[in-house]
């Protein structure tokens, strides 16, 4: 087998404050926060002299992790967080959740927004709903039922 486990999902963001704060009102925990530059870090990415804040989130079951990225030098050059859930590339991050009317609650006071005006049940299995959160990021949420 070539591969062991998925790290993690990398998301760019401006306010990094504010995202982390964001997933973590969602739940996640901060494993940690640090600036990453220098040559090794240019060689990886491809982008040469560069400067970056990161905070590693960490969902509470362990095993899956969100790096949001706040890019210093380069400056970011693309901006896709108003992009349609069908455009190519990222298309969202989907969270499970214990109770999807609480987080609802929880993340619109920090001005998550549902896509579309409704949570959806999908057959008897979940309630679903896609939401806007910091900075646009595309978010789906889903509770099971039963």
């Amino acid at each position: 087998m070539a591969v062991k486990r998925m790290d993690n999902v990398g998301i760019v963001v401006e306010d990094l404050t504010a995202s982390i704060a964001f997933f973590e009102e969602l739940g996640l925990d901060l494993e940690g926060r640090m600036m990453v530059e220098g040559e090794w870090a240019g060689r990886v990415t491809g982008l040469g002299d560069q400067r970056v804040e990161i905070a590693m989130m960490r969902t509470p079951d362990g095993h899956s992790r969100l790096e949001l990225s706040r890019f210093i030098e380069p400056a970011t050059i693309a901006d896709h967080r108003a992009a349609p859930v069908n455009a190519l590339g990222y298309l969202r991050v989907m969270f499970a959740v214990d109770d999807l009317d609480d987080t609802l609650a929880r993340l619109n006071a920090r001005g998550a927004e549902l896509v579309s005006d409704e949570v959806i049940r999908f057959e008897d299995a979940y309630r679903l709903c896609y939401i806007r959160g910091p900075e646009g990021i595309l978010i789906g949420l889903a509770e099971e039922i039963g």
